[in-house]
């Protein structure tokens, strides 16, 4: 019997249409005699839709009319199952129209990568590919995340953190960034991805501009020093606690300074978007494997493991880095939990075609589910049968001791 896989894309966020080609490409390469692929698209208003017409990434350019095509649907637990149903019910008959045994969320960005979708997921009891709810939040919040890896001895980047509330004095923002950052400085929203609303600033009217640019797209925002002989690697890992592999590494090539959004999703892509390999972070200027010394290459695929399991992270992520030509340091920079594209092009390097991984995922995450069957979620107490818990408005944690 073939399994039943939900893929979940969209939401509301700035990088909703990074997932709708993630998502295509993945549904396109998903193993037809081994899954029932039900494509589940959020809208930016998040709500769901289903239909076999969302798998066409050329109806994406008139969502209205796609819409009007898909059925709108809700996901829900019924009868010990999670199920997807109309919206709004039918009249007559059963308004039940799958029900999904795996979801398999293709997200980026916040309100969905962020622990929010998983937290539904898990609330639901349906096994989901991908990090649990702790793991994506803490992978989306970039300060966080440094604060984990600084405590845990990994090396990061020095940073600073501002809220807007802190930017109701911009000078003395800026005050404490030149006293202890210094220029140049990058400066980026603090959980968003895709490199959207990033800016390196050299002074002090660069820096004003950037924070503005940041704040613009998120209500925090994350400053460190800018690495000036800068090269960027990335490594994907695959795995859970139990183990994790890493990819071979990539050199992303950068227009400018910074690998912007349109370096990543647009040069590269232009009319690629059809839902092939060509389309989304898969179009990428590159050099796969990167052009390191192998003693280098070992060592940032082993801090790639270390740094996803220090995290707690299940199924595959991209762990990007930073290698500082002055002092010959490698820093971690950022995990995304939900790469785009899912980083398949650096698993193909290492012999792992798309299919292959997809289903190591899948199998993922009805593995954890298993693993959580088996623990106690509940202690039969009896507290009502006796009369505890009635003591009024305090409740048994006001009642006397």
């Amino acid at each position: 019997m073939k399994i039943q896989v939900a893929v979940l894309f969209g939401g509301r966020s700035v990088e909703h249409e990074i997932s709708v080609i993630s998502a295509i490409q993945a549904m396109e390469s998903m193993n037809a005699e081994r899954y029932d692929v039900l494509p589940v698209y959020l809208t930016k208003d998040n709500e769901f839709y289903t239909g076999e017409v969302l798998r066409d990434i050329r109806r994406y350019r008139d969502i209205p009319s796609l819409l009007r095509e898909a059925t709108r649907v809700s996901m829900t637990r019924e009868d010990g199952k999670v199920v997807l149903k109309q919206v709004p019910a039918r009249r007559f008959g059963s308004s039940v129209l799958a029900e999904p045994d795996v979801a398999f969320p293709i997200v980026h960005g916040t309100n969905v990568e962020d622990g929010a979708l998983q937290g539904f997921l898990r609330t639901l009891g349906i096994p989901f590919v991908g990090c649990d709810v702790l793991a994506s939040a803490v992978g989306m919040d970039k300060y966080v995340m440094k604060l984990l890896w600084q405590s845990m001895g990994f090396p990061v980047l020095p940073a600073l953190r501002f809220s807007a509330g802190d930017y109701g004095d911009p000078d003395g923002v800026v005050r404490r960034v030149e006293a202890e950052i210094g220029y140049p400085v990058i400066v980026k929203p603090v959980n968003l991805g895709s490199s959207v609303g990033i800016t390196k600033a050299k002074d002090r009217d660069g820096l004003l501009a950037a924070l503005d640019t940041a704040f613009a797209f998120a209500d925090a925002v994350l400053l460190e020093h800018a690495v000036t002989n800068l090269r960027e690697v990335n490594c994907a890992v695959l795995g859970d606690e139990d183990g994790a592999e890493a990819s071979v590494l990539e050199e992303p090539l950068a227009v400018d300074e910074i690998l912007s959004y349109q370096d990543k999703y647009l040069d590269g892509g232009k009319g690629g978007a059809g839902g092939g390999k060509s389309a989304g972070m898969a179009s990428l200027k590159r050099k796969i494997p990167a052009e390191l010394p192998p003693e280098r290459t070992e060592e940032i695929r082993s801090l790639a493991v270390r740094a996803f399991g220090a995290l707690g992270c299940a199924g595959v992520a991209r762990i990007d880095f930073l290698l500082d030509g002055e002092n010959d340091r490698v820093y971690l920079n950022e995990i995304n939990t939900i790469p785009g594209s899912l980083a398949f092009y650096l698993w193909e390097a290492a012999g792992v075609p798309y299919p292959e991984l997809l289903d190591r995922l899948i199998a993922l995450a009805r593995k954890r589910a298993r693993k959580q069957a088996n623990l106690t979620y509940s202690f039969d107490t009896n507290v009502f049968a006796l009369g505890g818990g009635m003591g009024g408005a305090k409740g048994a944690k006001g009642a006397k001791r």
